[in-house]
């Protein structure tokens, strides 16, 4: 049952306060958090947002609230101009780059990234949606979208697109804050595509493009729909008409935000989302982050290259609460492998303490006293730097019992690295404390080393996603596949260096 006591108030970029969250449906929270463009590996910066509606989820569960989360997967129609009405597909411009060369079309491409997108998401320990949904797989129901756009007089057709009227919704601009008409015009009129379009501001549902790699024909002939529609109409047939929360980074406030709250509000006349945040960005050693500076780093570029524990990696970039900046350095990583291990040593040594005799629990109290500070912190706009240090205070009352810790007390500290790792996602308790003999032992087990072979067949045959899954499951036990000159090798994984 939900908690009656206890609010959940985020900031609401809408309103630009906190606010509390009350579902539509008590209870129930309907939540949408924009996804990746699978033209890529996701970075940490992408990661970084995920992992703040992850944070959402799990904050809701804790409360007992039954939670609807879907978060999209776009695989067309994100286009590289800023106003999303010129530029390249970024689909297209994937499978041009020197990653792209591998695959033998652009849909395979993105099966690629969004198979290696999910498992990173697996890795990092995010709780999975109820739907991921993906473009390509609702065209339908966007293409009627638009229609009835048109029909209601909201968007218009030209040689070369659909447009939306940003003239025919008042309220353009309600979010962002971008009402200014003038100077938001002047500020898209050098990236405009199309001279007949009425408003240099006006922006894309339908682009006409019978080249166009990825084309479905349409009342306006072949081509893709915009970015912006995609979202708005996945969200709305798997959450309804309005939603509870909407959710993604900073840069999609303006436009992507601003023109799903206009074509929505004109398709059903309610409200789209009653509630919006948005994470800020995240620097690399103090500066943005960039192939060209050195500093761009995907999650594997850090698991696998750099040996970083995934719970670490989790760890770090919660550490500063999503409306802040984070500043992520490898000194940042190193710290938080420290305080997972820590959360390891306290379950190893519980598990032991098992067998001991029953007495008095001298912890149970406090750690259920600091694990509820943990959650006030988290309902109260996501604090994860206050919750992390309350639940790594209880890592202290473990160690302070230590081995002579009576089995009441092992049983309260299980009980609490369960619900720490419920919440935040930086514990993931074992069945029996311990690792498996074959993974204990210095050469890899058999079953391993046969997954190692089964990838490098998939590779030949270029199954690069089945490849990728095989890759996870050997690090699931542990290891790392290190491809050498010689062949691959399975070697024990290590802590980041760097």
């Amino acid at each position: 049952m939900p908690t009656p006591e206890r609010k959940f108030r985020l900031y609401d970029t809408m309103t630009r306060e906190v606010k509390e969250i009350v579902p539509t449906e008590p209870g129930h929270l309907r939540f949408y958090s924009c996804g990746p463009t699978v033209y890529s590996y996701a970075h940490i910066g992408n990661f970084r947002t995920f992992l703040t509606g992850d944070l959402v989820v799990r904050t809701a569960q804790a409360l007992g609230w039954r939670v609807s989360y879907v978060s999209n997967i776009t695989d067309v129609g994100h286009l590289t101009s800023e106003d999303q009405d010129g530029g390249e597909d970024r689909m297209e411009k994937g499978l041009k780059s020197k990653e792209g060369e591998k695959f033998l079309n652009v849909w395979d491409l993105a099966d690629y990234y969004a198979d290696c997108f999910k498992a990173d998401w697996h890795r990092l320990n995010l709780r999975t949606p109820l739907v991921w949904p993906r473009a390509t797989q609702h065209m339908r129901e966007q293409i009627l979208a638009v229609e009835k756009l048109i029909e209601s007089g909201n968007a218009y057709e030209t040689p070369t697109g659909v447009y939306f009227d940003v003239d025919s919704f008042k309220d353009y601009g309600k979010l962002s804050g971008n009402r200014d008409r003038d100077n938001l015009y002047q500020g898209v009129r050098d990236v405009v595509q199309d001279d007949n379009k009425r408003h240099p501001s006006d922006f894309a549902l339908w682009k006409k493009d019978d080249k166009h790699l990825m084309q479905w024909f349409s009342p306006w002939g072949w081509g893709f729909p915009g970015w912006h529609i995609e979202c708005s109409v996945m969200a709305m047939q798997y959450l309804g008409e309005t939603i509870d929360l909407h959710a993604g980074g900073e840069d999609l406030v303006f436009p992507h935000h601003e023109c799903e709250i206009a074509q929505s509000e004109c398709l059903t006349h309610h409200t789209f989302a009653n509630h919006w945040m948005h994470t800020r960005f995240l620097q690399v050693d103090g500066e943005k982050m960039s192939k060209s500076l050195g500093n761009f780093y995907t999650v594997r570029d850090l698991v696998e290259g750099k040996g970083a524990d995934p719970l670490a990696l989790r760890y770090a970039l919660i550490s500063v609460p999503y409306g802040k900046p984070l500043n992520f350095t490898m000194q940042t990583l190193r710290d938080a492998t420290k305080n997972v291990e820590r959360y390891r040593e306290c379950e190893r040594l519980a598990r032991e303490a098992l067998g001991h005799a029953e007495d008095e629990d001298r912890i149970g109290d406090e750690l259920d006293a600091l694990y509820h500070q943990a959650l006030d912190a988290m309902c109260e706009d996501l604090n994860t730097s206050v919750a992390l240090a309350k639940a790594l205070e209880g890592t202290g009352a473990i160690f302070r019992e230590g081995a002579s810790m009576s089995a009441s007390s092992a049983r309260s500290a299980l009980g609490y690295l369960g619900k720490i790792g419920e919440l935040l996602g930086i514990v993931r308790l074992t069945e029996d404390g311990e690792a498996p003999e074959a993974a204990r032992s210095d050469e890899p087990p058999a079953m391993l080393v046969e997954k190692v072979a089964q990838r490098q067949a998939a590779k030949a045959a270029k199954e690069f996603a089945l490849a990728d899954a095989l890759r996870v499951e050997v690090e699931a036990a542990g290891w790392e596949i290190r491809d050498t000159p010689t062949g691959p090798q399975l070697r024990r994984k290590v802590e980041v260096v760097g």
